[in-house]
């Protein structure tokens, strides 16, 4: 039986290992961390459970599939809820507006808000509907470094449609033109960062997310976003894959052109294959110092980072819901200190996810548990720790502002984490969430290939390569390494 090795179990190292496996592969995991999800974790402080990483969940059925291909039904290890709710906004100036799934019912209310016609709003959300179907088989399902992927018919319909794509244009503007009211605007610029970038620098293109919330639909996991990580390692433990904790890998081994194996501390392991789930920056940086490097492609622009701290708090808010978001009053500013001055802005836009508003479990009666994040600059040797105290005081007087209450006599336990800490613990360089940024039109094009161009048999899935990250892009790339290696 041919062997093959995945380096890292990130999800998207999870999913690859499944594939392989379904192959015919024997399959070893390795591991430097001594549990399983990479950023999709989770821990216990006091009596409150915190998700630590991700904690938006769309595309539900890529994670399905995954247990399909072995011909169990996903509802017997793994169950999720549709959200009704798809995200609070708060403004300074007193303004609220509750996103909710139903999309008439998102129309009217937007439109009544915000003085916006109905058609206009619908206009959006179908026009995001077709850029995401134009590009998902090009930008998502396939290499972009293969040249078969060119001479398809979806990729031949989606070249000819470039015009439609907003590409030579930024998010921003692209919704100045669609939306004359700022709070709409700033509601619509916001999903750049669901890629790690700034709405101002990344193309139109980006138009399409919202279609992955508004359109398609957020959802809950029972057990909160890390049942992910749980059910499929579960299930790769059940399929004979073998995870190896604490134990990072030193070297990836090759001979020939092609790999040959990885050496840890101790050990080598030889392999046929070799998937590597860890950041593309350090697998070239760390584990194939003798290879030659693409230098364009490591140099790019990282994306944010983030500043995250988890609450515990004293105190149920009724107008707060799963996912909550609390304005900058200066969005372009936040953003030029974000990636040009690498520092916090003093007024930053505040992420609140609240998992016990769908799992009361995860925090004691009358209590909630506050995941607050803000974009972040990635880790640059900042004085992180001043950064990290002042950022504090700015997010506790803006949601004392907004919400009429005092927070900070409410927090009853409290952990940090920041650029620093996610760099060291899920090797992303300089503590990038989504590897490198999408701030220009060719991003994409940029991106790491799901595979070497030195050494056959080496392929790379996760965040920092194509298509990108978040869980559904994580769980696609493993797609399509999966397409990449050869039957056995």
């Amino acid at each position: 039986m041919q062997k093959a090795i995945v380096i890292g179990s990130g999800i998207a190292g999870i999913a690859s290992a499944l594939r392989l496996k379904k192959k015919g592969y024997a399959v070893k995991v390795f591991e430097a961390n001594s549990y399983p999800g990479g950023k999709l974790h989770a821990f216990e402080l006091g009596q409150y459970r915190f998700d630590a990483g991700p904690s938006l969940f769309t595309m539900p059925w890529l994670v399905d599939e995954l247990f399909e291909l072995f011909g169990l039904n996903p509802r017997d290890f793994f169950e999720y809820k549709t959200k009704e709710v798809v995200c609070n906004y708060f403004w300074e100036d007193g303004t609220q507006f509750t996103v909710h799934a139903d999309t008439d019912r998102f129309v009217k209310e937007a439109a009544d808000q915000f003085d916006t016609p109905p058609n206009v709003l619908y206009h959006y959300l179908e026009n995001s509907r077709k850029k995401f179907a134009l590009t998902e088989n090009l930008f998502l399902k396939k290499s972009l470094h293969k040249w078969k992927t060119y001479l398809s018919a979806d990729t031949i319909k989606a070249i000819l449609s470039l015009s439609k794509l907003s590409i030579n244009t930024t998010l921003h503007e692209f919704n100045q033109k669609h939306f004359s009211d700022p709070h709409l605007i700033q509601l619509f610029n916001r999903y750049a960062t669901y890629n790690g970038s700034s709405p101002y620098k990344t193309p139109g293109i980006m138009s399409m997310i919202p279609h992955l919330e508004m359109n398609q639909g957020t959802f809950f996991p029972k057990g909160g976003m890390h049942a992910i990580t749980k059910s499929l390692f579960q299930l790769a433990q059940d399929q004979g894959i073998e995870f190896v904790f604490e134990t990072p890998i030193k070297e990836i081994t090759h001979e020939v052109g092609s790999v040959s194996g990885v050496k840890t501390n101790n050990n080598f392991y030889s392999a046929d294959v070799i998937v590597s789930n860890m950041d593309v920056f350090g697998t070239y940086e760390r584990l194939l110092q003798n290879t030659p490097k693409p230098k364009r492609v490591l140099q790019q622009e990282r994306s944010s980072s983030a500043l995250i701290f988890y609450w515990g708090i004293k105190k149920v808010f009724p107008n707060l819901d799963l996912h909550n978001i609390f304005f900058s009053e200066n969005y372009r500013t936040e953003f030029e200190y974000i990636f040009n001055k690498k520092l916090l802005y003093e007024d930053p836009t505040i992420y609140i996810s609240i998992s016990s508003k769908e799992q009361t479990e995860d925090a004691p009666a009358g209590r909630e548990n506050w995941f607050v994040m803000v974009n972040a600059p990635g880790n640059f040797n900042q004085d992180w720790e001043s950064l990290k105290q002042q950022a504090k005081v700015n997010i506790l007087h803006k949601l004392k502002r907004i919400l009429k209450t005092d927070i900070a006599p409410l927090i009853e336990v409290e952990s940090v984490l920041d650029p620093i800490t996610i760099e060291n613990n899920t090797n992303s360089h300089r503590g990038a969430l989504y590897g490198t940024a999408s701030n220009s039109k060719f991003a994409a094009f940029l991106r790491h290939p799901n595979f070497s161009n030195n050494l056959k048999n080496l392929y790379f899935c996760g965040g920092s390569v194509h298509p990108g990250g978040g869980i559904p892009l994580c769980l696609l790339s493993a797609k399509i390494v999966n397409d990449l290696i050869p039957e056995i």
